[in-house]
């Protein structure tokens, strides 16, 4: 089960923090408590930073002093103790824009994490190209599946009820223009993301929490990874508005994303862990459909 990191963690970290203990002490202190080592230093790295930019505004020079010091402490130990962030998928978003371009269409800018990374855009699809996703995708339509971890096969998962297909990259001239745009909003390489695939999911259909990377502990995933790499990023798209229900919801964050026409969310992680805090499920549609097209970027050319 996923660790979350509440408030009263985070401001035992501060507390360490401004009376001198070690980063290494208090990644010692966290992991014999039973914290996970990812998770202890991603709360480190994090509550550090939020605190450090809340003492720059207060001025309280000893505390930021001793907060600075253990900040750069957790990114050493941080650094010896995991691989390097990678570079990640990212909309140009310096300057806390309204709006940013596509390229063929100016994309609303509805909500911004930091952590996890995760942005709320709207109007990204128009209702032409909702209409055209669905109405080629429904012929092809069948139960969903899910990768098999441990052969990198495909298998009929319970917690995943939903229908849906997947697209040849550039296979119909709107799929075409919907990734020429989502490579130009996230600056990302068309040819590093998988074939869009729609989803429909009828009344009582859900998808339970998951993470969208590859376990690197399963047996499958060496052979999963040949094609591409890693997942780094998802971005689901809304193509209709059920009448109630199916949010996607984030647990780790507290947050559930109402499914909107021609609206999305992005989300990255820059490593398989559940330390990214992208848990993330479709929650059950309780009265009409819902219809999404997803896409996943990877790496380095998908193939």
């Amino acid at each position: 089960m996923a660790q979350t990191v509440t408030t009263e963690l985070r401001r035992w970290i501060i507390e360490q923090a401004c009376s001198g203990c070690s980063a290494e002490s208090v990644l010692k202190a966290m992991k014999d408590a039973g914290w996970e080592e990812e998770v202890a230093l991603d709360a480190l790295e994090v509550t550090l930073r939020q605190h450090l930019g809340v003492g720059a505004e207060a001025g309280d020079a000893a505390q930021l002093s001793q907060a600075t010091q253990l900040a750069a402490a957790a990114e050493r130990v941080s650094a010896s103790g995991r691989p390097a962030r990678r570079a990640l998928p990212e909309p140009s978003l310096s300057g806390s824009p309204r709006q940013v371009d596509a390229g063929d269409r100016m994309v609303d800018v509805l909500v911004s994490l930091s952590s996890p990374r995760l942005v709320v855009f709207g109007n990204l699809l128009s209702d032409e190209e909702c209409d055209a996703l669905m109405a080629a995708a429904r012929p092809r339509l069948s139960r969903s599946l899910t990768v098999q971890t441990d052969t990198g096969g495909e298998e009929m998962n319970a917690d995943r009820t939903s229908q849906g297909m997947f697209f040849r990259r550039g296979e119909l001239e709107v799929v075409s223009r919907v990734e020429a745009r989502l490579a130009r909003l996230l600056n990302w390489p068309v040819e590093n993301g998988e074939g869009l695939q729609v989803l429909c999911y009828k009344p009582g259909a859900e998808y339970k929490p998951h993470y969208d990377y590859f376990d690197p502990g399963e047996a499958g995933t060496p052979n999963i990874v040949k094609r591409g790499g890693q997942r780094l990023a998802t971005i689901v798209m809304y193509l209709n508005e059920p009448s109630r229900g199916g949010g996607t919801t984030f647990p780790d964050i507290g947050l559930e994303v109402a499914p909107q026409r021609g609206h999305a969310v992005f989300f990255s992680y820059d490593r398989p862990h559940p330390a990214t805090r992208t848990l993330h499920g479709g929650a059950p549609v309780i009265e009409g459909e819902k219809w999404v097209a997803t896409k996943w970027l990877r790496e380095r050319e998908f193939s």
